[in-house]
């Protein structure tokens, strides 16, 4: 696989949280491209997952279990390893989640991520590093413009202001430690990325919509849906990853310019209700019945929220998102329907991958 001006081949990358969706996702692409990825994550959520279906252990350069909260084990595989490069992925991910557990939440999106900064700051041998972030780091004030990189940092939720806190933080140590004016001195480069609702294949997480549907489908149950009428800018897991490595290449090329942060969004007509893509998601697979099962007492969510991609797409070589909201769905779709017959998913992802590339 030729992509990314072949920076990735033969390059020691630490990828945390590999074990997760876009973390498995990321570790296949970097593997393929001749990357020697080193994953550092916690177990896998599910023994369906994408980095279980995919056999990704077998393929890894090397395969650590541990918790970024926990600096001393982090350190120590690091400088096993001694990666040049670090995509920083593990987070707790899931707004639900952060109102039963805020402390753990706060626990791993922020000092998590300052584990990864002093690391940084400590070994000379780290060049590059891109901090993995989320859209709802942005105060949402329910406008219908997208957020742009220079927006308000906030969050009403747990979850959102974890990384609201991840971002301010992340800017906090770039300038002081890692400025781009002194990058002669400290040589190292840093940037934040952010991006939407991501959906693709391998998810089995609890309280994420594909994951319900496919589960519910299964199952033959109901699908029940608790916010019809929110709107995402949805996009395929391989649409930011693509920008997640554009920025990576261009870190190594001009490391001063694209040491800062980035928005990767889909294409404006992929801002759906949940209705909608739960609607289209049942189409592709065949079969499956949608109910609304909203309440007027559940814990708030932001019901519209989008990102404005234009910085992303002046500075990266024009990078924008190459799967329409339906082919989102259908790839989504024929990964769970190809996995669901216990089949090895590597080559399926590398095939996704590559068609991917192919799209204009």
């Amino acid at each position: 696989m030729n992509q990314f001006n072949g920076v990735y081949k033969g390059k020691t990358v630490l990828v945390t949280g590999h074990t997760g969706f876009k973390g498995s996702w990321l570790a296949i692409w970097l593997t393929a491209l001749g990357a020697k990825v080193v994953g550092y994550a916690l177990d896998p959520y599910s023994d369906r997952s994408n980095y279980c279906a995919s056999h990704l252990k077998e393929r890894l350069f090397a395969d650590e279990r541990g918790d970024v909260r926990d600096s001393a084990r982090l350190e120590e595989v690091i400088a096993k390893y001694k990666p040049s490069m670090i995509f920083h992925l593990a987070a707790q991910a899931l707004v639900r989640t952060s109102y039963e557990y805020p402390k753990m939440t706060y626990e791993t999106n922020l000092m998590g991520s300052l584990n990864i900064l002093e690391a940084v700051r400590k070994f000379d041998f780290i060049k590059q590093v891109i901090m993995i972030t989320s859209d709802k780091c942005y105060e949402n004030v329910e406008q219908i413009w997208g957020y742009r990189e220079t927006d308000r940092m906030g969050g009403y939720d747990p979850y959102s202001s974890s990384k609201g806190c991840a971002e301010l933080m992340i800017s906090s140590w770039r300038n002081s430690f890692f400025n781009p004016k002194d990058y002669a001195k400290h040589g190292k480069a840093v940037a934040s990325v952010r991006a939407g609702n991501v959906i693709g294949g391998g998810d089995w997480s609890d309280n994420r919509l594909i994951p319900d549907c496919i589960r519910a489908i299964e199952a033959g149950k109901d699908i029940e849906i608790r916010s019809p009428q929110a709107t995402r800018p949805w996009e395929h897991v391989m649409e930011p990853l693509s920008g997640y490595l554009k920025v990576g290449e261009k870190l190594v090329e001009d490391p001063v310019t694209y040491s800062t942060s980035f928005n990767f969004g889909p294409k404006i007509e992929a801002n759906r209700t949940v209705w909608e893509v739960v609607q289209k998601c049942v189409a592709y697979y065949g079969k499956g019945k949608v109910v609304d099962v909203s309440a007027p007492g559940a814990v708030h969510e932001n019901t519209l929220l989008s990102l404005d991609v234009t910085k992303a797409y002046r500075m990266l070589d024009q990078w924008h998102a190459k799967l329409s909201f339906d082919e989102a769905i259908e790839f989504t779709v024929d990964w769970y329907k190809e996995a669901l017959n216990g089949k090895d998913m590597w080559d399926y992802c590398v095939k996704q991958i590559q068609a991917h590339d192919e799209k204009a």
